[in-house]
């Protein structure tokens, strides 16, 4: 038995008659770890998301989850939680008798405080006893969560659990996610939230047209051989644009529109070691500098890169 992997695939395939959802998939996903999932609509995430809760089997390859075979579906282990493109909720029903009602249905003996624990720890206690069928996407997303947390599970996967989520509520989902990361849960995670995934994951894997393109962790991927374009706000704008212009392997890139009205603000490309260098020759210049960050995060520029080259190939 595998005790150090939550998710271990090798070779996943899935199709839906003449389409390809998954194409020869491997992942592993180690236990008290976040691992994202990213990919354009129709890459297969969702697929490999409801193979993982055990709503559909593979048709090739092997898939072990907690250290056990799936080979039916319907047949993961306990300790499995989670959700695909929305949790299912009873609209005529409070938040709270949602959870118990589900708590009920799953056989669990949650009681009333396990119910208002799993709604205080995803800021839902002040309308615990609301219908659910006034709450927004964001509330939806985070009762779902709510609902996993009541099975006290080992693997939590979730489809786009930031969906709607105002940025109180995002901190809410990240306290939980991580807590449950340090106490050795896994969470597989599907976002188009390139800042949510880079925050959270210790690994991603990126999917194009079914096949795996990039699996490991995020600053991996700033470390890879791509230029990007920084935001660089300096004491000095006329100093760095010199200095810029004369540091090896940096270029000024038209700022137009990511600088807007800041004339603080210039736009440089370049790769990582460039860059080192440009902020040594500013700091040797007496130039200080105030902000240096990607106008692109790395794995947005990588997944754009990576998924564009795969459809090229295709």
């Amino acid at each position: 038995m595998d005790t150090l992997h939550a998710v271990r695939a090798r070779g996943i395939t899935k199709c839906f008659g003449e389409v390809v959802a998954l194409d020869g998939v491997d992942l592993d996903v180690a236990r008290g770890q976040i691992h994202g999932l990213v990919g354009p609509n129709g890459a297969g995430k969702t697929t490999l998301l409801g193979l993982l809760l055990g709503l559909a089997v593979p048709d090739g390859g092997r898939l072990e989850i907690l250290g056990t075979p799936v080979e039916r579906a319907l047949a993961v282990p306990d300790g499995v939680a989670g959700f695909v493109d929305a949790p299912g909720l009873y609209p005529s029903l409070t938040a709270r008798q949602n959870l118990a009602a589900l708590a009920e249905l799953r056989g669990l003996d949650a009681g009333s405080a396990g119910v208002d624990d799993a709604l205080a720890q995803v800021g839902l206690t002040d309308v615990a006893d609301d219908k659910t069928r006034g709450f927004s996407l964001g509330m939806r997303q985070r009762l779902g969560l709510a609902a996993a947390l009541l099975t006290e599970p080992r693997l939590l996967v979730l489809d786009e659990p930031s969906n709607g989520l105002d940025p109180a509520g995002k901190r809410h989902v990240h306290r939980v996610l991580t807590r449950l990361a340090a106490g050795g849960t896994a969470v597989v995670l599907s976002s188009h939230r390139m800042d949510d995934l880079e925050a959270l994951c210790a690994e991603v894997t990126i999917l194009a047209t079914g096949r795996v393109v990039f699996s490991g962790p995020p600053n991996k991927l700033a470390a890879e051989n791509r230029e990007l374009d920084y935001r660089l706000r300096t004491s000095d704008t006329a100093a760095a644009r010199r200095l810029a212009d004369t540091t090896t392997g940096i270029r000024l890139v038209d700022d137009t529109g990511a600088a807007g009205q800041d004339d603080q603000l210039i736009v440089v490309r370049g790769l990582v070691p460039a860059l080192d260098e440009l902020v040594a020759n500013l700091v040797r210049g007496g130039v200080a500098v105030r902000e240096l960050a990607p106008v692109v995060s790395p794995l947005e520029a990588a997944f754009l890169a990576l998924t564009e080259q795969q459809e090229a190939d295709k």
